[in-house]
């Protein structure tokens, strides 16, 4: 087991978070958890296909999993005319070799990976970097809590993805979550693996409509939900 910074090594070379005692993904294939919880959790797929413009908005960039894998299903599906934007939030962003290290069990996204970690050094400096012509990044480093209510956008769509709500409560606090929805469009959506009471009853309060669903392999449920006040 090796340690660089906040990333331990575990078994199968599994990304281990040393602040937070959890590891960056699912055991059970996160890009599998990723397409189930994040992107279909979300209806993404089937969003695209009349937008424009789409705006994902991520907490807990992690080992950038989810962009990798949203962004080859965007390429797969995208119109020419259509744009795709994907901001991050994230307090201890991994170095460019931790990522390409993290992505190693998923060979379908290694070009995308090696793409994105040659804009590391302006990602990594809060710039936001166009991936391809069709595709822009943001990478939003510090406290979510100071972060996300200085951001100047709204997404369509939330990935809620911060570490386990008891090992990272302050990535899922009602406060935090007030703030989401003011990012949030109207009738815009989250989805996220955790079914946390307090989670569930802190988004509520915010505004959002909330329904438990089927989780990604061994996990019971899940979370998603629509906005149904904005802003």
């Amino acid at each position: 087991m090796g340690k660089d910074n906040n990333v331990e090594w575990h078994e199968n070379d599994m990304p281990f978070s040393r602040e937070f005692g959890d590891h960056f993904y699912s055991r059970n294939d996160g890009r599998l958890e990723c397409d189930h919880v994040f992107l279909r959790g979300n209806s993404v797929q089937d969003r695209w296909a009349n937008a424009e413009h789409f705006s994902i908005g991520e907490l807990g960039f992690g080992t950038g999993l989810n962009l990798l894998e949203t962004w080859r299903q965007w390429i797969e599906l995208r119109q020419p005319h259509q744009q795709l934007t994907f901001t991050s939030f994230e307090l201890y962003p991994m170095g460019s070799a931790e990522i390409l290290r993290a992505i190693t069990p998923w060979p379908m996204l290694t070009k995308l990976c090696e793409k994105l970690v040659a804009n590391w050094s302006e990602i990594s400096r809060g710039k936001t970097v166009e991936i391809d012509t069709q595709t822009t990044f943001q990478l939003m480093i510090g406290d979510v809590r100071q972060t996300l209510p200085s951001w100047e956008n709204k997404a369509d769509a939330w990935f809620l993805d911060g570490f386990a709500p008891a090992k990272n409560p302050q990535m899922w606090e009602a406060e935090l979550m007030q703030s989401l929805a003011t990012k949030t469009q109207t009738k815009g959506t989250f989805a996220t693996y955790t079914v946390a009471g307090w989670v569930r009853r802190n988004l509520q309060a915010a505004g959002f409509e909330v329904e438990k669903c089927p989780g990604h392999a061994g996990k019971r449920q899940m979370m998603r939900g629509v906005l149904q006040s904005g802003d």
